[in-house]
């Protein structure tokens, strides 16, 4: 059934929901042919990467409390997520064009958006990226940076998956355009205020 934006929920990924995150990757062939989302955590990737390898790092990262992701639930079954984390959690991507005009890091970033593959065009991401501010905001707020892909002006992209996101998700929270890093990439920035303020 179609997924509905009022049906939609958040919640940490945990040890207590560690399941329902493991059987979302499991139901998308691990998530990009086995990554787990765990590609963008800063030193955990590894030399060579297995699928099983990476669930376990995974599972052993959350247990330890050492990851920052938002699950979006329909009901009680796990559709899809936002990670997030401090700048020495998360890697940015493209490195290189990024470090080049590196004026300030930002408070936090955030990584990989992901949506399970039948539930896709139904608002998961935008309550992904909506719980992952909410989390920011309740833990003090601060500049806020995210990677994703232009689309406007862009060739189509058949069967393309943006796991950074569009540019459109993240301008409809109010994010900016700091710099180019790739053909298509840009850093967007938002500066987020503490619940106690409530965010922008």
């Amino acid at each position: 059934m179609p997924v509905s934006d009022a049906a939609l929920r958040t919640r940490l990924l945990d040890s207590s929901t560690w399941d329902d995150f493991a059987a979302l990757v499991e139901a998308n062939n691990g998530v990009w042919g086995g990554c787990w989302c765990l590609g963008r955590h800063v030193g955990q990737w590894g030399d060579h990467p297995t699928p099983e390898r990476n669930r376990l790092a995974k599972q052993d990262l959350v247990s330890r409390g050492g990851v920052h992701q938002v699950l979006v639930y329909d009901g009680d079954v796990c559709v899809g997520w936002c990670q997030f984390g401090t700048p020495a959690e998360i890697l940015t991507k493209n490195p290189a064009a990024y470090q080049r005009e590196l004026r300030e890091l930002p408070d936090w970033r955030i990584g990989c958006i992901f949506t399970g593959s039948k539930h896709r065009g139904h608002g998961v991401a935008r309550a992904a990226v909506a719980g992952a501010l909410r989390e920011i905001a309740a833990a003090g707020g601060g500049l806020v940076e995210a990677y994703p892909e232009q689309q406007d002006g862009r060739p189509p992209q058949r069967g393309a998956y943006f796991h950074t996101g569009p540019e459109s998700l993240f301008a409809g929270f109010g994010f900016t355009r700091d710099r180019k890093i790739a053909k298509w990439r840009w850093v967007m920035r938002l500066e987020v205020k503490a619940a106690a303020e409530g965010h922008a």
